[in-house]
């Protein structure tokens, strides 16, 4: 089964203000073919670099496909390097130019001169036309190898490829399909994870396995490239069906659902609500429960008590309780816990308090809350001096206790 290869073109990738999604899309729609994409590359504007770039994907992989550098201006080079690479001529082709011309003056302006640049094809390319812009791309095939030119832009990107080039592919492509499950855990090390469950996946010959491990969880990705989609679907569930009594309780997804939508979706099916009080994470918590659609349904609101002060006036927290453990301590994470349940008369509250730093003797202890109609909990944690890994890992933390709660495991 071919391989694919995807070359972003742009300096503007490069900076830290833009990211590549179209590799993103292209990945999942070449997926869906049954290709596996191999590698991705960022390149900027410069000629032999990119040059480089194209040579060494065209001898790895059997499809390429480039997104960008197809506009009108100077630095737009990935017609000429490929012309270079594939050792072909540029040809101008004036019908192409007449249809620029002519969609540049349906919106009232002037074709400009630099303009003409889009018209020049590779020769031997088939001209794939842009129905959204001026550029058009091209399809290659070139001893074995695919390439496909695509402008940059999402919205002129993804119609070509879904109109123009995936019924191409469906032609020359035999037929495979790749399966993926996702299993999802939290609570346990990268480490000790990939050493309980790799004597079952490196036994399947057809299985590529990924783990990731993803602020404070861990992320298994188990792929299957077969030739039918039962035989796939077979194969990851199989494997699967091995890897999760390893992980127990553990595993809280087994379809990639976040750990935040399998919380509201147990929330929705006991019809019950839920609160949050944060101070370390200042609304971080409430943030991931109230991005999964439809949290209304079972989220009451939040409070961000950063200071003592507010812990007292918006959540009932003895100013003496503090003053005896300090705002960081397992007695003010109850009574927080406890004073948001209270106040907005929700089945259940987290609450999260602790010192994310990055400075200080304490940076990293963190002490969670839950309160519930079974009683209160509190959780003691200690994460690395690190304060964005702090506060995403004190978020995974506290929903799991909440997940775990709503499953009754101990």
């Amino acid at each position: 089964m071919p391989d694919a290869e995807i070359i972003a073109v742009g300096s503007e990738l490069l900076t830290p203000q833009r990211l590549d999604t179209n590799s993103l899309y292209l990945t999942d729609q070449l997926n869906a073919l049954g290709v596996e994409v191999v590698r991705k590359t960022v390149v900027g504007d410069e000629r032999e670099r990119l040059t480089d770039s194209i040579l060494g994907a065209a001898a790895r992989s059997q499809i390429v496909v480039l997104t960008g550098g197809l506009g009108p201006t100077e630095d737009d080079l990935t017609r000429d390097a490929i012309a270079t690479a594939l050792g072909r001529t540029l040809v101008f082709q004036q019908d192409i130019c007449d249809l620029i011309e002519a969609r540049i003056r349906a919106f009232g302006r002037k074709m400009a001169a630099i303009n003409r640049r889009q018209a020049y094809v590779i020769e031997g390319a088939e001209v794939l036309p842009n129905h959204r812009g001026t550029a058009p791309g091209q399809w290659i095939s070139n001893n074995g190898v695919v390439f496909m030119l695509l402008p940059g832009p999402p919205g002129e990107m993804k119609p070509m490829f879904e109109g123009q080039c995936l019924p191409r592919l469906e032609k020359i492509l035999p037929a495979q399909v790749i399966r993926t499950r996702w299993l999802r855990t939290v609570g346990m090390g990268e480490s000790d994870l990939d050493q309980l469950i790799s004597p079952i996946y490196t036994r399947y010959k057809n299985l590529a396995t990924t783990i990731l491990a993803v602020s404070g969880e861990i992320h298994i990705h188990l792929r299957a490239r077969c030739t039918s989609a039962q035989e796939a679907e077979t194969l990851v569930a199989r494997a699967s069906a091995e890897i999760e009594p390893l992980l127990g309780d553990r595993v809280y997804s087994c379809n990639g659902d976040s750990l935040e939508k399998v919380i509201g979706d147990l929330l929705r099916a006991r019809n019950a609500s839920l609160s949050v009080a944060e101070s370390a994470t200042s609304g971080l918590l409430g943030g991931r429960i109230t991005a999964v659609p439809s949290a209304s349904d079972y989220f009451r609101g939040g409070f961000i008590t950063y200071s003592d002060q507010m812990k007292i006036q918006l959540l009932g927290v003895a100013a003496e309780l503090i003053a005896e453990h300090s705002a960081v301590s397992e007695p003010v994470a109850k009574a927080m816990a406890e004073g948001a349940r209270e106040r907005t008369g929700s089945d259940y509250a987290l609450s999260i308090t602790g010192y994310a730093g990055p400075d200080g003797e304490k940076v990293g202890l963190v002490f969670l809350g839950l309160a519930s109609p079974d009683g209160s909990e509190v959780r003691r944690v200690q994460w690395p001096a690190d304060r964005e890994r702090v506060r995403a890992f004190s978020t995974n933390i506290a929903l799991d206790m909440l997940r775990r709660r709503l499953l009754g495991i101990q």
